[in-house]
Formats: structure tokens, C-alpha cells, sequence
């Protein structure tokens, strides 16, 4: 029978719910990650085992799956107490001698453990199971298991109000009704007193979702138009504020390519860039106007490409050159082989650690873009506005990773790095806590900017008018930025730098 079309009624009050739903968000899945509730999985059984076995293991163990895995530890079909019931109710006894791998699941539905857990709940409403396994990124050794039971905790159906199931997008358009979803999310977020960090955090998550989704997308095309599968191992790396885990409402496009093709490029790996270029466009996230993008050549390289891009990049002292380390360093895998973006990370850690001449070069262009407040300490505002990304965020952004890259660092969040350089007391605890306060100020500022233009139809931005805010709003703003315009300094002296 044909589906009923839903009444413009019917439609509005769907939406009413949804808006409900917003209103009233639980927020515990979109301040934990996977590794925070996942418990341990149980093993203890093979593909050939009877079933008389399975549920004998089952009952040892007190538990509601049971996973196998392979000799590398990585799973390859699961068996739940569903399963068993279900057979023993089709089959009578009979199923008792009946091999394991009858009933069990494979491939084995898993996710990374820092995911989101709002992500998981979503992906297992979708694909309607009750287990979900969590394995390791680089080598998919099985971590642990999240079970419907922890879910249903976690009040699954509002998270998945707002986050649908990019997984399931199957075009451009599906995942765009998904991002301009965000707005909403991140407002009832914030009503709710999520940290600005922790809400950029959110966004973030589903800028990388989409991205990785957009890639699997796009492998489909080149095979659905005759270009068949890479020709080469690949990672494609999410770069800048996305891969900081730091995407606001006005993020576009930043990623890179790298794979082990014997060639530093490969035309299959053009076509491929663009259309993941095209259908994130199409998705609502647009090309980057600076061509950050793999679908242009200067981003797309194999092991020995960005070995040499790194070099010429430590060598150079271009502001080019900089920029370029700026934006890469920040690089987080999203889809493909993570093991290539491993080796990467390590190459491009270990050969900036201690090159004290590129670090002075990058210390020194942290106040390139000036100051935020004139001499007498008043906003420098242009049609009523400062821009608080160039002016409050890039100098802490930068020092951040300037300190992060002179310890070697691995950590791409930029409080993550502060909170290094405490560690290796290169700062004082005073100036760390000043630098979170205002690295969260400017953060919650563009962010309620940005809702408040949505809201009147203007596309959102990093400029803030100041002229909306309350004076202690306008005094705590002007002590951020006062210590934003300090950053180039305190990291020059933290590293002994003249």
C-alpha cells in the first residue's frame, strides 16, 4: 500500500515535536565519548562452536553477547541472547547442535571510542540492535562494547532528534538537512550551560561525521561512473578548527589527502578530492576560500610528498610557508587507512619538535593580525563589529600550537596544548587560567553571535557586534583580548625566544 503524504498539519506538528525535543535536551550524549561508558566486551567463542556452547558461555560470563574475534583480537561476529531465543523459538532443540555461525552477525556494527555518544545512540536506532562494538582506530583491535541498557539511560530518542544518522545519508542533500540541523543543536545546547568548548566539540563531531560520510559517498560514485576502487592505500585528514575539535556555526571546508601510491599524485585521487569537495559544498559546508581542500594538488601528496612539504615548511620563512604549518598541524583522520595519518603524526611531530628557528618564525606571526583595542582600550570595530576569530582566537589558537609542536605534543585542541605547557611549566598557572577564560569567553561570543544572526537571517561569522553586549560583557571581553594580544609574547619568552 502506498505511504500516506503527511498533511502540512501533520508536518507542522512533527516539527512541533521536534522543537520540543530541543527544548528539553539531555546532554549527557554530547559530553561523553564512547571510552567513558563503554564496558568490557565478553569473547569466549568461535564460528564453529555449537550453540549448545554459545549459551553455556553466555551464562558464565553474565552476559548479554558474546563477540568473537580473530587472532588479531579484531571481532568478526557477534551472538546475543536475542539470537539464541530466536533460534531455540524457530528450531526446538535442534538448534542447541547447530554451529554458531548460523547465528551470528557479521560483519560486527562498531564505532571508534571517541565518538560521541549521541553519535552511537543514533547508529543503533538505525541499524535496530541492542550491542555495539568499540574498536581501535588504528589496528580495529576490539576495545569494549556499549549495550541498550547504558542507552536507554541516556534518553536515546531526543539524541537522536537532533542527530540523526549521518551514516544513512546517501546524498548531498541528506546530509545537508543534517547540518542545518546544527543551529538548533547548539542553541538548546547552550541554553542548557554546556561549555562553549564542549558545544564546539558537538559541532565538530558532525563537520567530521560528515566529512568521513561524504568520502564513502563519493568512493560509491567513482565506482558507480567506472573509476573503480584507489589505487592506493588513502587517509583523508579534516584540518584547522574541525580537526581541533573547535567548528563553530561558519566552519567550510579544510581536509587533505595522503596515501602510498609510489607516484606523489595520482589522477584518481583528483577526481576523487573533488567530488568529496562537491557533495560537502552541496551539504552546506562550503569550499574553503583559501583552497584548503584535497581536491586541489598542493594537498594531496603521499608519505614521501609531505615529508618534503614539511621540510620546505621548517626551512622556509614565507608567511606561505607558515600558514601552511599552521593550518596542517592541526590535521585529524577521518576516513580511510588511520594507520597512514598515524605515521603522518609522528613524522610531522618528531621533525618539528625543537626546530627552534620555525618556532621563532611562527611565535613572531601570532600578532600579525593586531590588536583588537586601541591605545585608550577601545573595541576596533568596523560597521559596528570585531572580527574575534582573527583577533581573539588566532594568537591563542596559534601560541597553543607553537608550544605544542617545540614538546612534541600530539594533542590538537588548543586548551588541550595550553594545558601541556602548564604541564612542562613553559606558563604559570595564573596565565593559564587567563588563557581558558578567554579562549571560553570568545568562543561563547561568536557562538551567540552566530545564533542571534541565523535567527535574522544573516549568514554567521566570526565578528561580534560589540554594541549588543552588556558592559560586564564588554569589560570581561576586553580582558580576553588583552590577553590574546599578549599570546606572542609569552610564548616567545616560554621558549627563550628574542
Amino acid at each position: 500500500m502506498q505511504e500516506a503524504v503527511p498533511t502540512s498539519v501533520e508536518q507542522e506538528g512533527a516539527a512541533a515535536v521536534a522543537s520540543a525535543s530541543l527544548e528539553r535536551i539531555d546532554l549527557y550524549p554530547f559530553q561523553h565519548r564512547l571510552s567513558d561508558v563503554m564496558s568490557p566486551a565478553a569473547t569466549g567463542f568461535q564460528p564453529q562452536d555449537a550453540i549448545a556452547a554459545v549459551i553455556a558461555e553466555l551464562a558464565r560470563q553474565h552476559t548479554s553477547c558474546l563477540i568473537a574475534v580473530d587472532r588479531n583480537h579484531r571481532p568478526i561476529g557477534i551472538i546475543t541472547e536475542h539470537d539464541v531465543i530466536e533460534a531455540l523459538a524457530r528450531h526446538g532443540p535442534e538448534a542447541m547442535a547447530m554451529p554458531a555461525e548460523k547465528l551470528m552477525t557479521t560483519p560486527v556494527a562498531s564505532m571508534l571510542p571517541d565518538a560521541f555518544l549521541f553519535a552511537a545512540i543514533a547508529r543503533m536506532y538505525r541499524l535496530g540492535i541492542r550491542h555495539l562494538a568499540i574498536t581501535d582506530p588504528i589496528d580495529g583491535k576490539l576495545l569494549g562494547v556499549l549495550r541498550m541498557a547504558t542507552l536507554l539511560r541516556q534518553r536515546a530518542e531526543e539524541a537522536l532528534m537532533v542527530q540523526g544518522d549521518i551514516a544513512a545519508a546517501r546524498s548531498a542533500a541528506d546530509l545537508h538537512a543534517i547540518i542545518m540541523h546544527l543551529p538548533k543543536l547548539a542553541a538548546a545546547l547552550r541554553r542548557e550551560a554546556l561549555q562553549p568548548d564542549q558545544i564546539a566539540g558537538v559541532i565538530s563531531t558532525v563537520i567530521r561525521e560528515a566529512t568521513k560520510r561524504a568520502a564513502e559517498l563519493a568512493l560509491a560514485e567513482m565506482e558507480a561512473a567506472g573509476r573503480g576502487p584507489a589505487p592506493a592505500r588513502w587517509t583523508l585528514l579534516i584540518l584547522g578548527s574541525a580537526g581541533r575539535s573547535e567548528s563553530l556555526l561558519a566552519a567550510d571546508q579544510d581536509n587533505a589527502l595522503i596515501h602510498d601510491g609510489e607516484s606523489d599524485d595520482l589522477p584518481w585521487f583528483a577526481e576523487f578530492g573533488k567530488r568529496v569537495a562537491d557533495l560537502l559544498d552541496g551539504a552546506g559546508i562550503p569550499y574553503c576560500r583559501g583552497g584548503v581542500m584535497a581536491a586541489n594538488r598542493e594537498l594531496r601528496h603521499n608519505l614521501r610528498g609531505w615529508r618534503r612539504c614539511i621540510s620546505a615548511w621548517l626551512e622556509a620563512a614565507t608567511p606561505e610557508a607558515l600558514l601552511n604549518a599552521d593550518i596542517f598541524y592541526d590535521f585529524r583522520p577521518v576516513a580511510g587507512d588511520m594507520a597512514l595519518a598515524a605515521t603522518l603524526r609522528a613524522e610531522a611531530t618528531t621533525s618539528a619538535r625543537g626546530h627552534r628557528v620555525f618556532h621563532a618564525l611562527l611565535a613572531r606571526a601570532i600578532g600579525s593580525k593586531g590588536s583588537a583595542l586601541s591605545l585608550l582600550g577601545h573595541f576596533k570595530t568596523r560597521e559596528g563589529r570585531v572580527d574575534l576569530k582573527a583577533r581573539g582566537l588566532h594568537p591563542l589558537v596559534s601560541g597553543a600550537r607553537v608550544l605544542a609542536l617545540e614538546l612534541g605534543v600530539r594533542e590538537t585542541g588548543t586548551l588541550a596544548r595550553w594545558r601541556a605547557a602548564r604541564a612542562a611549566q613553559l606558563v604559570s598557572e595564573s596565565d593559564l587560567i587567563r588563557i581558558e577564560d578567554a579562549f571560553t569567553l570568545l568562543l561563547d561570543l561568536v557562538l551567540e553571535q552566530q545564533l542571534a544572526d541565523i535567527e535574522r537571517g544573516i549568514a554567521p561569522s566570526s565578528k561580534v557586534e560589540t554594541g549588543r553586549l552588556h558592559m560586564i560583557e564588554r569589560q570581561r571581553l576586553k580582558q580576553a583580548l588583552q590577553m590574546s594580544a599578549q599570546i606572542d609574547l609569552l610564548v616567545r619568552n616560554s621558549l627563550g625566544l628574542t
